[in-house]
């Protein structure tokens, strides 16, 4: 009877939250049939469901735990500053030490302010660049996601050039005017309005690998063009590193392309599981914010002391030990991606693999993945039974199959090993779907 309740308890739990949280879960992504596992623990690259089932994690929190749950070092730092308080609402020189780590790191960062989350960051970024230009228009493009704010959260039909409409209810249509939606990897499109409308844009904000669409990699030079079409017109260039920062290299995408931007953000990994985000740029960008600027900027919570204790010991560790954990996670990535395709091969699946540092994501589809309408046509049924054989196995990646699996320090060869094996049997259960029409 004991077993019994205990293997039922996630779904007790989540009968409870949807009474309580809207749907049962604070983030929508977390929510899967016929109900999610609810974690007690974590350890490592391991979760432990209060259902007593052990979980080999890809997740990772969506890419902000690079060093592994509960990471010892980090967690003795922030057990040491608890002893210290939690808030003071004044400033503390952890501020100054995070911002000059961050800004050593990332020399394009020439001033920074810290915020909670990358919506956050990504708000006041774009707010920050308008103040700056001042002009109203931003570009941003198709699949890229850049927090939940009015603005950004908008999408264009077939990939084509227009100006968003809301893709949520509650945000005016008047307020995504000045949104104009591109297709990723197509800097025809982006000359072409450029050229039309260069002088009224402030900014372009892009994630320089696509990270919430599955994974979507930059085509060659595409980077590089859209670099040189901002500095010519004026636009500021934001590279949203909310995912890529300290995670494809110790400088993020923009180290990894040798690409510098304009303004940057920052999350996930800055914090291995606290809650801060960064963004910054420019000093003659950032000295718009008041008080010495007019763009206001404000939060209780900016610079917690916790997150900015957890931000720092995780910069040292990356900075001390980087140039040993970036091709070791690399490698037993491309493990991973080696074998994903290989097994697809051997069971006569139509899929696109991709990879990047410690990043990687299948797509069931014949066709090429460069952008978000391509990413579309892939087979979410396949997807929903490899995911559900996967975690029916006791491996946990994200639920969708537009989202990204991610490799962490934690993770070693035994667990690879394991991975691989689970592989092949989700893959053969998701040979034999058939796409609904």
């Amino acid at each position: 009877m004991a077993k019994h309740n205990l293997k039922a308890k996630s779904k007790d739990l989540f009968e409870k939250a949807k009474n309580v949280i809207p749907g049962g879960v604070n983030s929508p992504v977390r929510a899967f049939t016929p109900y999610p596992f609810f974690v007690e623990a974590a350890q490592g690259s391991k979760l432990l469901s209060v259902d007593g089932k052990t979980y080999l994690d890809y997740c990772m929190a969506y890419g902000a735990l690079l060093l592994g749950h509960a990471n010892k070092n980090v967690c003795y730092a922030v057990e040491e500053q608890l002893s210290k308080g939690t808030i003071y609402g004044a400033p503390t020189e952890l501020e100054i030490k995070v911002a000059s780590q961050i800004s050593k790191i990332l020399p394009c960062i020439e001033m920074l302010r810290t915020v909670n989350s990358g919506t956050e960051a990504t708000m006041h970024a774009l707010r920050v660049a308008r103040g700056f230009t001042g002009r109203k228009k931003i570009v941003k493009f198709e699949g890229c996601f850049h927090g939940a704010h009015d603005s950004v959260l908008v999408s264009a039909g077939s990939g084509a050039t227009t100006f968003g409409t809301p893709t949520s209810l509650g945000i005016p249509e008047e307020t995504t005017r000045n949104t104009i939606v591109l297709p990723y990897n197509n800097i025809e499109a982006l000359e072409k309005i450029v050229k039309q409308e260069g002088n009224e844009i402030a900014a372009v904000i892009i994630e320089p690998v696509m990270g919430n669409i599955g994974l979507i990699l930059p085509k060659k030079e595409y980077l590089n063009s859209l670099r040189k079409l901002t500095r010519e017109y004026g636009i500021v260039l934001i590279f949203d590193e909310i995912i890529t920062g300290f995670r494809l290299s110790l400088g993020g995408a923009q180290e990894y392309y040798n690409i510098k931007p304009d303004m940057t953000t920052l999350g996930k990994v800055l914090g291995g599981g606290f809650p801060i985000a960064v963004f910054g740029g420019k000093k003659e960008i950032m000295r718009h914010i008041s008080p010495v600027g007019k763009v206001y900027q404000a939060g209780t919570f900016n610079g917690n002391p916790v997150s900015l204790k957890a931000a720092s010991t995780i910069l040292q560790i990356l900075n001390e030990n980087g140039k040993e954990i970036y091709p070791k996670l690399e490698k037993n990535c491309q493990e991973l991606k080696k074998a994903l395709s290989d097994l697809a091969s051997n069971h006569h699946l139509e899929a696109q693999v991709y990879s990047i540092a410690s990043m990687f994501q299948i797509f069931f589809t014949p066709q090429p993945v460069h952008d978000y309408a391509s990413a579309k046509h892939s087979d979410t049924q396949k997807f929903q039974a490899y995911f559900q054989e996967l975690l029916r196995q006791g491996i946990f990646i994200p639920p969708s199959q537009f989202e990204t699996c991610f490799v962490s320090v934690a993770h070693d060869e035994g667990d690879l090993k394991y991975t691989i094996n689970a592989f092949d049997n989700a893959l053969r259960l998701a040979s034999t779907v058939n796409r609904n029409v």
